[in-house]
């Protein structure tokens, strides 16, 4: 097996309600989302630069997408200090499920719940 750069390659987070769940994350990131349609599924792009190898990942609107709190762990990049990103949540709607976490070396991490119902983690190197 090779040896890849990056465990992750894209992700996906469910949602239901497609406008509330952009306004969250639009909200938390301090960004306008842009949207994207891939025939009847409806996608809001997070923050990643591609160009740079940046992985990417985006909110999901369709038939298949369940939100759920015990699906796969999503560890989303909260840039520098995770704090500036879990200081938006609940005023976004959202609800901070653990605050700010120490995790040794590898930095600090929290888990939030979004407007949709889905347990999200968020992580940083400070």
């Amino acid at each position: 097996m090779e040896m890849l750069y990056n465990g992750v390659a894209w992700f996906e987070i469910p949602v239901l309600d497609f406008d509330r769940a952009k306004k969250f994350y639009s909200t938390i990131y301090d960004y306008d989302m842009p949207e994207m349609s891939m025939g009847p599924v409806k996608m809001g792009i997070l923050l990643h630069d591609r160009d740079k190898g940046g992985i990417g990942g985006a909110i999901v609107h369709g038939e298949s997408y369940v939100p759920s709190k015990t699906g796969a762990k999503v560890y989303l990049n909260a840039g520098n200090d995770l704090s500036v990103v879990l200081d938006r949540v609940e005023a976004a709607g959202g609800k901070v499920i653990i605050g700010k976490t120490a995790v040794g070396v590898m930095g600090n991490i929290a888990i939030i719940e979004d407007t949709e119902g889905n347990n999200v983690s968020l992580h940083s190197v400070n």
